[in-house]
Parts: structure tokens; C-alpha cells; sequence
């Protein structure tokens, strides 16, 4: 077997451990619901969630492609807006002073108060879900991304001076180039609140969604359905952070070749 071979299966080993406790978990959470006779209505077991799942999976996948489609646009745009920020902190001082407090206080508005707020002014169409996972998702890329400008090795920078390059150009050739391992970083982040920022939109209001199907279930004591609904957002999420990271790896391989030499 090849080197390249060799390390995916050591990578495909290090989730041992995560797939082992999760094993172990969904058996002992059978097992108590079984044993200790709880209602279905109270706590379904990992088997009635997936048997929820396959018997209303018709139903499921159209409130999941509209859930995705949110976050994916809503996402799309926290990136562009996310850079965009993160650049205009890096122009000068004052910038960085007046905006990045704004940045702070947007953070520490509760995002369930303001969503019916949003869908009183903008309906039950698809732009306050939208609105809601940008707000969810903009700042650690914006934080992460201007962090990363600022790390950026000044005698690179010095150089490019010498050299009469414009400030334009030494943020395109190195400052950028330099930020977008935490750039990366920041979207990781971002990518696990993208879905929750959507289904909360989709739980205050919506006309389909994943929050939809959750709060009709949720209504009608259907705990099985609610736990399948919770079920895909939780792989939605693992999928969406998986492809960053991907991602991050076919943009990068120089970064992650400088940490496998530094081990």
C-alpha cells in the first residue's frame, strides 16, 4: 500500500473513538427507553427515529432541499460580506474602530427575537432565513479573516514595498493569500451555525423546511419525526463542514504540508 493510502486509513482510524462513544451512547439510549418503558411521545429510540425516517423520507428530503438551499445562499453570501468586512477593518485604524464594535453588538442580539421581526417585514418568503444565517455566519469569518490579515509576515510585506508595490497589490499577492488559513478557520466555524441559523428562520414562519417539519411534529407529539428531522440537520452539518475542509485541503496543500513537516 502507498504512502497515500497508509494515511487515510490512519485518518479514517483517528474517528475511532468518536464512532465507538456514539455507538455506545445510541445502545445505552435504546436500552434505557426499552427497559425503563418510556413513552414514544416522551423519547423515541434510535430505531423509531430511523424507521420515522425511511417511512417519511418523500416528505423529509423536500423540507431538506429547502433548507439547504437557504443555507447555501446564505452562506455564499457570509463569505463575500465576511471578506468584504474583513478588508475594510484591515484599511486603516479608524475603520477597525468604528466598524468592529457594530460587529460585536450585532452578535448579542438573540437571533429568535429577531426572526419574527424579520418576518413581519420580509415575509415568509425565502430572504429572512436567509437573512438569518448570514447573521448567524458573517462575523467569525469577517473576525477570523481580518485576524488573519493583520498575522501576515511583515518582512514579506517590506518587501513588496521595495519592489513599489501598490496596496492593492500586497493585499491580492501576500496579504490574503497569507489570511486564508484563518480565513478557513472562521468558515469552519460558520458552516456548524448555518443549518440552526435557517431552521430557526423556518420555526417562527416558513411555508417548508426542515424547521417547519419539526414544529408541526413537535405539535402532533410525532418525537420520532422531530428526532429524523434533527437527525439529517445533524449530518447536513457534518457534510457541509466536511466539504470546507476539503476545500481548505485542495486550496491549501502547501499550509498542510509545512504542519505534517513541523510533527
Amino acid at each position: 500500500m502507498n504512502g497515500k493510502g497508509l494515511s487515510m486509513l490512519r485518518k479514517l482510524a483517528s474517528y475511532g473513538p468518536a464512532i465507538i462513544l456514539a455507538t455506545l451512547l445510541l445502545v445505552i439510549w435504546e436500552s434505557y427507553v426499552r427497559l425503563a418503558h418510556v413513552s414514544p411521545f416522551v423519547l423515541p429510540t434510535p430505531t423509531a427515529m430511523l424507521l420515522a425516517l425511511a417511512a417519511n423520507w418523500d416528505l423529509l428530503y423536500e423540507h431538506t432541499l429547502q433548507t439547504l438551499v437557504e443555507t447555501l445562499l446564505g452562506l455564499a453570501i457570509s463569505v463575500v460580506l465576511g471578506l468584504l468586512i474583513a478588508i475594510l477593518l484591515d484599511l486603516s485604524p479608524w475603520v477597525r474602530r468604528a466598524l468592529y464594535p457594530l460587529l460585536l453588538t450585532s452578535q448579542t442580539i438573540p437571533m429568535v427575537a429577531l426572526a419574527p421581526l424579520l418576518l413581519v417585514w420580509f415575509g415568509y418568503g425565502l430572504l429572512p432565513k436567509i437573512l438569518l444565517v448570514i447573521l448567524y455566519c458573517f462575523f467569525p469569518i469577517a473576525v477570523a479573516c481580518a485576524d488573519g490579515l493583520l498575522s501576515v509576515e511583515p518582512e514579506l510585506i517590506r518587501l513588496l514595498r521595495s519592489m513599489r508595490a501598490s496596496r492593492w497589490q500586497i493585499l491580492w499577492l501576500v496579504r490574503l493569500p497569507g489570511a486564508l488559513p484563518a480565513f478557513f478557520s472562521g468558515l469552519r466555524i460558520a458552516v456548524t451555525y448555518s443549518v440552526t441559523g435557517a431552521i430557526v428562520g423556518e420555526y417562527v414562519g416558513a411555508e417548508k423546511g426542515l424547521g417547519l417539519y419539526m414544529e408541526t411534529s413537535a405539535n402532533s407529539f410525532a418525537m420520532a419525526n422531530v428526532l429524523a428531522a434533527v437527525l439529517i440537520t445533524v449530518v447536513l452539518t457534518i457534510l457541509l463542514f466536511g466539504l470546507v475542509a476539503l476545500c481548505e485541503r485542495l486550496a491549501l496543500p502547501w499550509y498542510f504540508t509545512q504542519a505534517r513537516t513541523r510533527r
